[in-house]
């Protein structure tokens, strides 16, 4: 096991490495920005070191200050979290070139996994069924890009093979459309990341949104940890996550987290990992995967028992799995509520002095946040400040609980989106499960009116 480890990120998931560094007798070298200097996990640390000013890009995204940071503390390791870097295999490359082990997958499963286009030829070739759409990175020639877009059927979703996080999206409903949808797009693509290749899939219509978590280690074991459900969504920016997923036959989620797995042994890939997929009408679609840890892991960790953090930190450390597939059991509902600093309904966001901070608790609740009363939400950086999760025996005792969280949630001097779940957790259609992607936005529409 490691000495000490680098956690290159902020917010709620560097206490939550943090946490787990202590619980595995690790010490934890926190980096932060100049914003960040009076964070909750920056003075819990071991080691801090000020990485430079508040701007991402000369801090958190600052490879070579990361990468002194380490050198100076003398950490072995470096995680990095989810966000910034953690999927920036230069950056993976880079740490271990320095002579660290990065708590990630190798730097060619991201660049596999990263780029849309590749990642789909890989599952393609393990088995992994995928959304119909153009073998590859779509060509220059209007009339193939028309006959690829004719074979698919519309309408079409146009993507940025470097894309991520809900950017670098067209959909198109018309063959007039598809030619000017396709150029912006490029375009679109080549400035946010730096590739301009685009791909097409079918865009299908009311789909939800299901992942796999799955567990790797360096000695080809792998395991799936059942699903997640995070189809409540806005602009392709998940609010409210659970598991298991309400409504999905158990065997389908077998046989889907079975070929998830094979996809790991296939590529070779260690670590903690996420398999995205589509779920309309009964069938799975594979969209992309995340080679990090999910903002949303705690709900797996709450209906598994399994740790995904220090695992994490274990295999990367060269330890084998310590659980077979067989062991693995899911038991009861979790459910996910992010609280974010910013308007409920308009969705701007809400910086400021935290004035009062009262976390729910009781039975089955778990608060993952660095806030406090008299923190400081910075501007910087993204608006979420913390994560109320639940688990109950049933999906209607996990609601329950997270009612009952939800109103003994006290934050002020800042507005949050809590009336907005508030709202979504008593909403009927919510209630029974199975809601589609688009069902959140419609939702909003229909509020305003």
């Amino acid at each position: 096991m490691f000495k000490k480890i680098l956690v290159a990120n902020r917010g709620e998931i560097a206490l939550r490495i943090q946490r787990a560094c202590r619980e595995l007798g690790v010490k934890a070298v926190m980096v932060y920005s100049e914003a960040d200097r009076d964070a909750k996990y920056v003075k819990l640390a071991d080691e801090a070191v000020c990485i430079g000013p508040a701007q991402s890009a000369q801090s958190y995204l600052n490879v070579p200050a990361i990468i002194s940071a380490a050198e100076v503390t003398d950490a072995e390791a470096i995680h990095p979290g989810y966000g910034f870097l953690s999927e920036n295999a230069d950056f993976a490359e880079r740490v271990e070139q320095s002579g660290f082990q990065f708590i990630g997958p190798t730097p060619d499963s991201i660049r596999t996994m990263g780029d849309k286009v590749s990642a789909k030829q890989a599952m393609i070739r393990a088995g992994v069924p995928c959304v119909p759409g153009s073998e590859g990175e779509l060509p220059d020639d209007p009339a193939l890009i028309r006959r690829v877009a004719k074979a698919v059927g519309y309408p079409v979703i146009i993507k940025a093979a470097g894309g991520g996080g809900g950017r670098g999206m067209r959909v198109v409903h018309t063959e007039a459309a598809l030619i000017n949808a396709v150029a912006m797009t490029k375009a679109e693509a080549g400035a946010a990341f730096g590739n301009p290749a685009v791909y097409m899939e079918k865009f299908l219509q009311n789909p939800r949104h299901i992942e796999i978590q799955i567990l790797a280690d360096k000695h080809k074991n792998a395991v799936y940890l059942g699903e997640r459900d995070c189809s409540m969504q806005r602009r392709h920016q998940k609010i409210l996550e659970e598991a298991p997923a309400p409504g999905i036959n158990r065997k389908l989620i077998e046989r889907i987290g079975e070929r998830c797995v094979a996809a790991c042994k296939k590529i070779g890939y260690r670590g903690a990992g996420t398999f995205e997929f589509l779920y309309e009408d009964g069938e799975f679609y594979f969209i992309e995967m995340n080679t990090r840890v999910q903002v949303e892991h705690p709900v797996t960790e709450m209906v598994t028992g399994i740790d995904i953090v220090r695992t994490q930190i274990m295999v990367a450390a060269g330890e084998k799995l310590p659980f077979t597939q067989r062991q693995i059991e899911i038991r009861g509902h979790a459910m996910e509520c992010r609280v974010n600093a910013e308007d409920p309904y308009k969705f701007t966001p809400s910086p400021g002095r935290v004035t009062t901070w009262h976390a729910p608790g009781g039975p089955g609740v778990r608060v993952d946040s660095h806030v406090y009363t008299n923190y400081f939400v910075p501007p910087n950086y993204d608006s979420m400040i913390g994560k109320i999760i639940v688990h109950g025996d049933t999906r209607e005792q996990a609601m329950a609980r997270m009612r009952t969280a939800l109103a003994e949630t006290v934050v002020e001097g800042i507005n949050t989106n809590i009336p907005l779940h508030r709202e979504l957790l008593v909403d009927a259609k919510f209630m029974d499960g199975g809601t589609n992607i688009h069902y959140l936005e419609q939702w909003l529409d229909q509020r305003k009116r």
